[in-house]
């Protein structure tokens, strides 16, 4: 007898398009019980709620996603998953922002604020957080290969503002270049702000580079783990978008 956390998982899996031959391998399961649990998770489940994926488009998912991508991660405790998404302490806006979305996507349960040392972590306890990140496994992120469903994609493609605004929010900030020139003769210092966005995973790297096309906003891969928007209109429209990191 398989418990429902089991199945939960072997669905999730269903629903980020492994094959059923591959998830009896990694889970040790028969296609035919994989079969009947994707043909009919409700019954399977002895009428528990099913894996929720593919999730409903809505602009607060494709802002997790970003986050979770960014600063979060999932934990598996004795009879759910725990999702948390760190976040800095100094930046009210952007925790406030996370606890929102998370609350979004999943309204029926609390969610936690859970302080540690320079952060606190936005938390949220449901057996069905890995249906949703599928991108959910052993080790850190950028040491694995990621890949994006193709229900994740289309709401990424629906609400890209709102993925970018997870993505940067997280891993990226507005800063202050300089630059100087001769002008009359007289060398003057200039200020300029430019958005940078750093991740270690190529996958994440990808989809932001991807998503910023979406949205029309030129960059620069200035080494493969750093993206840099420069340029005045650019810089103007992400910020648009995304809002300021506060």
């Amino acid at each position: 007898m398989y418990d429902t956390e089991f199945r939960s998982r072997a669905l999730g899996l269903v629903a980020a398009g492994m094959s059923l031959n591959a998830i009896s391998d990694e889970l040790g399961v028969s296609r035919a019980a994989l079969r009947r649990w994707r043909d009919d998770p409700r019954g399977s489940s002895g009428g528990a709620r099913p894996c929720p994926a593919p999730f409903t488009s809505t602009p607060a998912y494709a802002a997790l996603f970003g986050y979770y991508l960014g600063d979060g991660c999932i934990s598996r405790a004795a009879r759910y998953h725990a999702l948390r998404i760190a976040c800095d302490a100094k930046l009210p806006a952007i925790l406030a922002d996370v606890a929102s979305v998370v609350r979004a996507v999943h309204p029926d349960r609390p969610t936690h604020l859970v302080p540690a040392p320079g952060c606190i972590s936005v938390q949220s306890n449901w057996k069905h957080w890995p249906c949703l990140f599928p991108q959910h496994g052993p080790g850190r992120k950028h040491e694995r290969t990621l890949t994006m469903t193709s229900w994740q994609r289309a709401i990424v493609e629906e609400h890209p503002a709102d993925f970018l605004r997870g993505l940067f929010h997280s891993d990226g900030s507005l800063v202050k270049n300089w630059a100087t020139r001769m002008v009359a003769g007289e060398r003057k210092r200039y200020e300029y702000p430019r958005w940078q966005f750093v991740n270690e995973s190529h996958d994440i790297m990808r989809w932001c580079r991807e998503t910023l096309d979406l949205v029309g906003v030129e960059y620069r891969q200035t080494n493969p783990r750093v993206l840099s928007v420069s340029r005045r209109a650019d810089v103007a429209r992400l910020t648009e978008l995304i809002g300021i990191k506060q």
